[in-house]
């Protein structure tokens, strides 16, 4: 029978947690598998919280694993995965859910359809809505230069010209094959993982999911995002990011990672190049006086300063691989 690894994150959310695998123990009903919670060394008695939680509620499929370290949000996923199922055992699928995501009861099980249908499929992702039912993007395009000038440019008629190259994709209506899917909810096939590897643990937060959507398509499997597997999720919970606030280091670090060691560090660089470029013109359309969007705080001071930083160093190799030892878990 087929098995599905549920694996959920938690770094000082504990309650959004459970509530997060109460919503998918519903959704893997009649489904073979479990559900792994990892605690990223939350230190504020999250563990605690969420064992309690678990022993109060019964679940018996549910279980927690301290990581030991905040490794960020692949490493603990990574956790889950090697630790793999209840008694040892290895699933076939791995699904990750953050947690603050809830996938409504037939979610999980549209996606394990979709996957033992198209055996080319190596990733789907699922339509991921906010609380009111208005859709987040969960569609996208691969990162390039042209993206990094159109978003940071913010502007109608470049927006036009370069619509090959905007990452998110419009809600798409059915189900579709696209470049990366969002790592809110998403389903992993064991197999390629056991081939390409996990995430990649290097990436603290964000791309972390577009990288490995990116090595599974270089090895020549599909990433699919699944319409009819609905997932609420309410977003930026635990992390505390936003547009509206200065982004942390770390979105930089990640940022630059994905270009240098996918694409090289040159290109890195042009990337970066094209990314100040876009800020110049968003800033000058707002120093005319034109009505516009705008990038977070600080941001091409802080783009240009990391660049200047990390732009002379080697990539560092990547990290995280399906064969290390398993964290502690509950007996």
């Amino acid at each position: 029978m087929t098995s599905v690894l549920v694996s959920i994150v938690n770094w000082r959310t504990a309650e959004m947690a459970l509530s997060a695998a109460e919503a998918a123990l519903a959704a893997l009903e009649g489904i073979d598998g479990a559900i792994t919670i990892v605690d990223n060394a939350s230190a504020d008695g999250s563990e605690a919280v969420l064992r309690e939680g678990v022993s109060r509620h019964g679940w018996d499929r549910v279980r927690v694993i301290q990581s030991g370290c905040n490794g960020g949000y692949g490493a603990g996923n990574n956790v889950a995965i090697r630790a793999g199922l209840p008694g040892g055992g290895r699933p076939d699928f791995v699904y990750v859910l953050n947690p603050d995501a809830f996938p409504a009861p037939g979610a999980i099980r549209a996606l394990l359809d979709h996957m033992e249908q198209h055996p080319e499929t190596a990733i789907a992702g699922s339509f991921v809505h906010g609380p009111g039912g208005d859709a987040d993007a969960s569609a996208f395009r691969f990162f390039s230069m042209g993206s990094e000038f159109e978003d940071a440019a913010k502007t109608g008629p470049i927006s036009r010209v370069l619509s090959r190259w905007i990452v998110p994709l419009p809600t798409p209506s059915e189900t579709t094959r696209v470049d990366w899917v969002t790592g809110a909810s998403l389903m992993l096939r064991q197999s390629v993982l056991d081939r390409i590897g996990l995430f990649d643990e290097a990436y603290f937060l964000y791309f972390e999911e577009t990288d490995l959507c990116l090595r599974a398509a270089r090895a020549g499997y599909a990433t699919d995002h699944v319409r009819n597997s609905e997932v609420t999720h309410i977003g930026s919970v635990s992390t505390g990011v936003s547009t509206l606030r200065r982004l942390p280091g770390y979105w930089f670090d990640s940022r630059w990672r994905y270009f240098a060691k996918n694409y090289g560090r040159s290109y890195a660089l042009a990337a970066t190049g094209a990314r100040a470029a876009g800020c110049l013109v968003l800033g000058l359309r707002r120093l005319l006086g034109g009505r516009s969007q705008q990038n977070p705080p600080h941001f091409l001071r802080d783009l240009i300063a990391h660049s200047l930083r990390t732009g002379w160093r080697s990539v560092v190799p990547e990290k995280g691989t399906a064969t290390a030892a398993p964290a502690r878990s509950e007996p």
